[in-house]
């Protein structure tokens, strides 16, 4: 890779990631022919303006590493980060043209509690308010460990991606969640492709070796130690690749029409907005080794996605002021609740979707809206009658509902819903807007089993030696139900987990 090239290709990447990091998911359908698999690699690889200047080319590929970090999403680059700053010699393979995965798509932001930029704003929270809100939001269910570790870390998560150049300074809020806790870039766009091209700036700079449409098939164990993966990088005929531990950071299986048809069955004809390479492939190598899989079943359906390409609309909208509302113009749920429960609500209607309805101090405040429309999917008025023309909405009613929830605004409660954050603003200046919604698959909860320090765990509760994992693909942490900000926590902190524990792994076997 030529250092003098980097800008250049870095910017271009940038604008290119965009695209889909504002709260966005393209997932395609994914194809078992052998040649339409490889031109839509080449789609993704030109949407992106990813060049493979960026990525280490293919001849500078080494038989051994002291950690092979499988996935290059936000998790693996993390882990990568902190093993290299280990002084070890790490490596990221990544199956798609270009690193980011899930992670390029993330919206909102990143939740973490008692943090520099709270204080800054005068805002009072707790680790323990995160963790009980965080507990309430998975039904109880959460590894209550995991969780532990994930909201007393989250603090110092911020720090560092702070002291990589990559700075989370402006707080929103998110459903299920009763302070602004949700960190994101400091314009209050979309963290996907900002905290992406982040940590890739981070990766080149510390020359750690990052090879994409590196297709890793099999992690295989060797005298009762995970040290060796088989990969296919762009097509050609499989390596073996030896490394003294594994961290893998392959994401969910959103984008698996088989393994959703396998644990939920009851959604298989949800639109995704998973990138098309969340497939599971670590969580299915993990369990051939004898990992553990728990809450498989447990997979998030996210209320608001536009439904002609599963395009997620950002939980960013609703965090800034907007409401729901049904074909007969009416409020019918509490839109800051959990993901679950509006998610029900919106099914539970005749129509089976929903709007939401902004005015421009959301737009303004939500730069993620700049991309809806351009896609076609915002419908506009210069009043809440011309609005409702649009949509075919009773405009009497649309325009009670708004001068209702003003009201509620302003009196500082929500005595229909009893909605109680994300009310700082009401909805009084025009331009209006109304983007059409309904519920998508969007996020895998179960996965991968794991304890404090990212060891993959057996059927027995014991670690899997020298195997780590980080990111979707692990299970326990969400419970039965995400809470929006927290998956972009948890690739930080568990990556970070997972780079150092596996250089302590290696440094204590020299």
């Amino acid at each position: 890779m030529k250092k003098k090239s980097f800008w250049y290709v870095v910017l271009m990447f940038f604008v290119g990631i965009f695209l889909v990091s504002c709260g966005v998911s393209e997932a395609k359908e994914q194809s078992k022919d052998s040649e339409a698999k490889e031109s839509s690699a080449k789609e993704t690889e030109v949407e992106s303006g990813a060049s493979e200047q960026v990525y280490t080319d293919i001849s500078e590929l080494e038989d051994n590493y002291d950690i092979i970090i499988v996935g290059g999403g936000g998790s693996g680059m993390t882990a990568a980060i902190e093993a290299k700053d280990a002084g070890l010699n790490p490596v990221i393979l990544e199956k798609m043209p270009v690193a980011g995965g899930n992670t390029a798509k993330s919206s909102s932001g990143m939740n973490a509690s008692t943090t520099k930029v709270q204080e800054a704003e005068g805002i009072t929270d707790s680790n323990d308010a995160f963790y009980e809100e965080t507990l309430e939001g998975g039904k109880g269910t959460n590894d209550k460990e995991l969780l532990r570790y994930f909201v007393d870390n989250s603090s110092a998560a911020i720090d560092w991606l702070d002291e990589n150049g990559i700075i989370l300074d402006n707080l929103t809020i998110t459903g299920g969640m009763s302070q602004k806790r949700t960190h994101r870039p400091s314009d209050g766009s979309a963290i996907g492709g900002y905290l992406v091209e982040g940590l890739l700036k981070n990766v080149y700079e510390r020359e750690i070796s990052i090879f994409v449409n590196a297709d890793v098939t099999a992690i295989n164990e060797n005298d009762g130690k995970v040290n060796e993966v088989t990969v296919e990088i762009n097509g050609e005929e499989p390596k073996t690749l030896t490394g003294k531990a594994i961290i893998v950071t392959t994401g969910g299986f959103g984008a698996s029409k088989e393994m959703i048809e396998e644990f939920r069955p009851d959604i298989t004809d949800y639109v995704t907005t998973n990138q098309e390479g969340s497939t599971g492939d670590g969580i299915t190598m993990i369990e051939k080794l004898g990992g553990q899989m728990i809450d498989m079943d447990q997979i998030q359906i996210h209320p608001t996605v536009q439904q002609d390409k599963g395009i997620l609309i950002g939980e960013v909208v609703r965090g800034e002021g907007a409401i729901l509302v049904n074909q007969e113009g009416n409020r019918f749920v509490n839109e800051m609740n959990t993901r679950d429960k509006v998610s029900a609500a919106i099914t539970g209607l005749p129509e089976e979707s929903a709007y939401l309805i902004f005015d421009q101090g959301v737009r303004d405040r939500a730069k993620a809206v700049d991309f809806y429309e351009k896609q076609g999917y915002v419908v506009s008025g210069k009043s809440i009658e011309e609005l409702a023309e649009q949509i075919d909405v009773p405009a009497s009613q649309l325009q009670t509902t708004v001068d209702t929830w003003n009201q509620s605004v302003a009196n500082k409660t929500d005595e229909a819903f009893e909605r109680t954050t994300a009310m700082e603003n009401d909805l009084a200046e025009p331009s209006y807007y109304a983007i059409q919604i309904a519920p998508g698959i969007h996020y895998t909860m179960g996965g991968v089993k794991i304890n404090t320090q990212t060891e993959v765990l057996n059927k027995e509760s014991q670690p899997i030696e020298g195997l780590y994992a980080a990111g979707e693909l692990v299970g326990g942490l969400h419970g039965n139900n995400r809470i929006g900000g927290n998956s972009v926590a948890e690739i930080i902190i568990f990556g970070r987990q997972a780079g150092q524990q596996a250089a302590e792994y290696i440094n204590s076997q020299q």
